[in-house]
């Protein structure tokens, strides 16, 4: 997105603290305005900041992991961005966070000088060039965001601000399919999942990823061609069925047969998986190369007869076509992370 943000008379300063006001439209912020209003203390404004940051898998660093990183040196490493308004208003573009962080140091009394924070400094920016430096920064950026907040930012741009799709893709830098799957995925978090919480202070953003994993088609298919709906998948994910969550590809072969379907409903996908993932019983097979295995099934594809295909169409709930789709959705997922920049 080169070129897209102008000079806007930027530039290096060191700000006083109490002088910067946070971004309240920021993912994170506002899943917690929108809870508790406008009006939050400095806890609270920690709290939202720190959501999100247990996600499975997630090696990024924590809330607590960065602000002991920041008190051990004494400073922030990246400077934070500021957007200075008509009215003179100093507004956080990026570095929520770090502000927060600097703030609590501040009322801790903790040595060290946390009145003043490094930042880059921007004049009366437009929101096309504040979406522009959000996206960027946390979308594709080091300092990424979890996946709900992404979401609910894109969601957001789409749905409130009414950007295009060609203009999302363009400020994330992805691929349209990526948008279009976190959207999907966010509308049925909010949807099915907020419908089965007691409250919103259970609603468990690191939950987020689950989701992502049913806007496959197999999978989405094969729930409702058990007999259950999204909101059972919903009920799922709450009482830890699926765990962990990229479980949920298995989805499509556990419900299909009926001993796994049983243990699944009772012991989680883990325990179903176990007997799915039994050792197959064949020395050469087990010994083979990636490469030699995916040479074959290129071979056994490119010679296959109209009448297998044929049969195949007939029969897309049976295990051999479920295992068809396992396989594409792994070997897609294998070449995107090759093909990675």
């Amino acid at each position: 997105m080169e070129g897209l943000i102008v000079d806007n008379s930027c530039g290096f300063q060191m700000i006083p603290t109490e002088k910067i006001n946070l971004d309240f439209d920021n993912p994170r912020i506002k899943h917690f305005t929108e809870m508790y209003g406008d009006n939050l203390q400095p806890e609270n404004i920690y709290l939202a900041l720190n959501v999100g940051a247990r996600g499975e898998g997630d090696n990024a660093p924590t809330f607590q992991s960065l602000e002991q990183s920041i008190r051990t040196h004494g400073r922030i490493i990246h400077p934070i961005i500021v957007n200075t308004q008509v009215d003179g208003k100093l507004v956080v573009i990026e570095g929520n966070t770090r502000v927060a962080i600097y703030r609590r140091f501040q009322d801790k009394g903790y040595e060290g000088e946390w009145n003043l924070i490094p930042a880059m400094v921007y004049n009366n920016l437009s929101q096309s060039e504040i979406d522009a430096i959000r996206l960027q920064s946390h979308l594709v950026g080091p300092r990424p965001w979890d996946p709900y907040s992404k979401a609910k930012y894109l969601y957001f741009l789409r749905n409130t601000k009414h950007l295009t799709m060609a203009q999302i893709v363009d400020y994330c830098g992805g691929r349209q399919r990526e948008v279009l799957t976190y959207l999907a995925a966010y509308e049925d978090m909010e949807e099915y999942y907020r419908s089965r919480i007691e409250s919103d202070d259970q609603f468990d953003t690191s939950r987020f990823s689950a989701f992502v994993e049913l806007q496959k088609p197999n999978v989405r298919k094969s729930i409702i061609g058990a007999g259950f709906t999204y909101y059972d998948f919903a009920d799922w994910v709450i009482k830890l069925l699926i765990h962990p969550l990229n479980t949920v590809r298995k989805l499509p072969q556990i419900l299909a047969d009926k001993k796994t379907k049983k243990i699944f409903l009772s012991e989680g996908a883990r325990e179903a998986i176990k007997i799915l993932d039994a050792p197959i019983d064949d020395d050469i097979l087990k010994g083979a190369s990636l490469e030699t295995l995916a040479c074959e099934i290129s071979r056994r594809i490119r010679s296959i007869q109209y009448r297998e295909l044929k049969q195949l169409r007939e029969e897309q709930e049976s295990p051999k076509v479920i295992n068809l789709m396992e396989a594409r959705d792994e070997l897609v997922g294998l070449c995107e992370d090759i093909m990675e920049e």
